[in-house]
């Protein structure tokens, strides 16, 4: 099943997203799960005794980020080899990170399928990155690799939107990691049995239509059992959490000359049974 946040007449909920239109699950048991987090923390109980017929159209809803307040946002840098060695050849790192290289981003640098993202006024250096994105659907610590997928919600993609410069101002990248609107999140989140394998899924990347990136998820170094035992090893992970997993090769400030985007540029991240997320560059 699609799991989407939304507002709609000025009413903040969540529900189903299906061919005919959304189910609004806020709704119909908001009292006892008001939002998609403590929808997915209850076990994502099932819904059998609702009547599921559609109560608004997709188009008549704004959808938000899937998870509005997540307790996490832990994500991956260099995660894939030819992304590490085209970062590499810049000059920016050196071997690739044995461990998993980690950074968090906060709840404001995201915005969600269809809003603008802000252009960063200080910088022309906005880079583009697609991203697989795991969503936590159970609470652990100390997580062991062999019950990883256990603890695993759904999936959905962020654009994990980059401002060179100031990444690289010094070796610690999060300040270009967290600009205010910088990335997206969305358009929701695909539950895991929706998805049999995985690394058969492609990550595609277009900015104005041309694409920028087109890898398989397969050729990350540190899968995500990996990345959920390394990340709970640090503290606990909660429903809700989110895990950005990396980008693969083709970003723009590696390409020659550089491409960055710009105002009113249309970028969008696609990988097939997930869906599309996809914003456009405003103003700053």
């Amino acid at each position: 099943m699609k799991y989407a946040s939304f507002s709609i007449d000025g009413r903040a909920s969540y529900g189903i997203v299906t061919d005919s239109g959304v189910i609004d699950l806020g709704k119909r048991i908001g009292d006892r799960h008001p939002t998609l987090k403590a929808y997915i923390a209850a076990g994502m109980p099932p819904v059998d005794e609702i009547d599921l017929r559609p109560d608004h159209a997709l188009a008549d809803v704004q959808l938000l980020a899937p998870i509005t307040d997540p307790v996490h946002i832990w994500c991956l840098a260099l995660n894939y080899p030819e992304h590490h060695n085209e970062v590499q050849a810049a000059g920016r790192v050196q071997e690739l990170p044995k461990s998993p290289a980690l950074f968090s981003r906060a709840v404001d640098s995201l915005v969600a399928h269809g809003e603008a993202l802000r252009h960063p006024r200080v910088s022309e250096q906005f880079d583009f990155e697609g991203e697989l994105v795991v969503v936590i659907g159970k609470e652990g610590f100390q997580i062991s690799q062999d019950n990883a997928f256990d603890h695993v919600a759904g999936y959905t993609l962020m654009n994990e939107g980059s401002v060179r410069d100031w990444q690289f101002h010094t070796r610690q990248i999060t300040p270009g990691k967290n600009f205010y609107r910088s990335g997206a999140i969305g358009p929701w989140m695909v539950t895991k049995d929706e998805i049999a394998d995985v690394d058969a899924l492609t990550i595609r990347t277009t900015l104005n239509g041309e694409v920028m990136q087109n890898e398989s998820v397969s050729a990350m170094v540190h899968k995500i059992p990996r990345f959920i035992e390394y990340v709970s090893s640090i503290a606990p992970l909660y429903p809700g959490d989110i895990l950005a997993t990396g980008t693969p090769s083709g970003v723009g400030f590696s390409r020659k000359p550089p491409v960055f985007m710009r105002e009113n540029d249309v970028c969008e991240i696609t990988i097939e049974g997930v869906g599309t997320l996809r914003n456009v560059v405003g103003a700053a």
